[in-house]
């Protein structure tokens, strides 16, 4: 049992429209793209599509309730773009579809925007909407999903919309790494990219989601080198959680080079993995043999207050209040199987 009763924030928890995917279910871009899908949920949950249980529907009404399984305080939900999977008739939902999501969870449910694909809508709109969010929708961060859009993370297109970031004082979550589903494209997420990025906007605040994999120590160097640039265990924190050998590598050696001030949660998760991976971190040891042998440091309860949400409360500038206890050993509630959703 963990020794203390941390305060504890995740990113990236989607939400998707129901109604939007059984609209959207007959495009074979959609079709391919939960097809796709498999292949990431094999390694960060351990079962296949068709093998594991179905997932809770992504709905903030599931999303509040594992929260409180988990002991989980607060989290930012995203909304879900993937509009070339209908060739641009559609994304999976909305900003506005997740804050009327979010309304009955104040300081629990925070939005986390995203206002791409920003090269392919037009840079000006991007900034538009990421202005009226912040300003009108209490967005506290917001992401960048450049696998749908038509140039890399250094496309000095990009440049005004990160200029406005800044003078937003926003963080961006960016995804970097492997392209996990059809038909988006990896060569616009590589971590080296950042580079370009922290050197000309070192005020930027960044959180690079899946810790760059498979490019991570790429991206170790960069978080070393840059102090704006964070690693985040989203999405890839289920794989480490069930391989825990690789887990320790890979979070032993960007505490060797990011140090523990940088290093925070994610979901992109089922719901109902939630439990698993915050208990993970909880109760997280490096083992002494990998200590002596590789280097790594110890684990100690204020690495895990930062990694828990700390760092993220700072970076969101959120009070880094208990809003759920931590919950004792309790059985799990069956996921209620959705329609279209349950892919996810």
């Amino acid at each position: 049992m963990a020794k203390a009763d941390h305060f504890v924030a995740l990113t990236e928890c989607h939400l998707m429209n129901p109604q939007t995917l059984h609209e959207l279910g007959y495009y074979p871009g959609f079709q391919q793209w939960w097809q796709s899908v498999d292949g990431v949920v094999r390694a960060w949950a351990g079962h296949g599509m068709e093998g594991g249980a179905a997932a809770p529907p992504p709905l903030a009404s599931e999303l509040i309730k594992w929260m409180d399984i988990a002991g989980v305080d607060v989290c930012f939900a995203l909304r879900e773009g993937m509009l070339d999977t209908s060739a641009g008739v559609a994304s999976f939902s909305t900003n506005q579809f997740i804050i009327d999501q979010i309304a009955s969870y104040p300081d629990r449910i925070y939005l986390e925007c995203m206002v791409g694909p920003i090269l392919r809508r037009g840079v000006k709109h991007a900034i538009w909407e990421l202005d009226y969010l912040v300003k009108n929708a209490n967005a506290k961060l917001c992401k960048v999903y450049q696998p749908e859009d038509e140039g890399p993370l250094n496309d000095r297109r990009m440049w005004p919309f990160y200029e406005k970031a800044c003078e937003l004082d926003i963080a961006l979550t960016i995804h970097t790494g492997m392209a996990y589903v059809s038909p988006n494209t990896c060569k616009h997420t590589l971590p080296i990219q950042l580079d370009d990025v922290c050197l000309d906007f070192p005020s930027l605040k960044i959180i690079a989601y899946h810790m760059g994999w498979p490019y991570h120590e790429e991206l170790f160097g960069l978080a070393g080198k840059h102090p704006n640039l964070y690693v985040s265990m989203s999405g890839i924190i289920g794989w480490l959680q069930r391989s825990p050998y690789r887990g320790y590598h890979m979070l032993g050696e960007a505490l060797e080079w990011v140090g523990p001030d940088k290093i925070v949660m994610g979901q992109d998760l089922g719901f109902d993995d939630m439990p698993r991976i915050v208990n993970w971190v909880r109760n997280l040891q490096m083992p002494k043999e990998l200590q002596e042998k590789w280097g790594y440091p110890q684990i100690t309860e204020e690495m895990r207050a930062k990694f828990l949400g700390l760092t993220l409360a700072k970076l969101a500038k959120i009070e880094p209040t208990k809003r759920v206890k931590m919950p004792e050993a309790a059985p799990a509630p069956k996921a209620t199987k959705p329609a279209k959703a349950k892919k996810r």
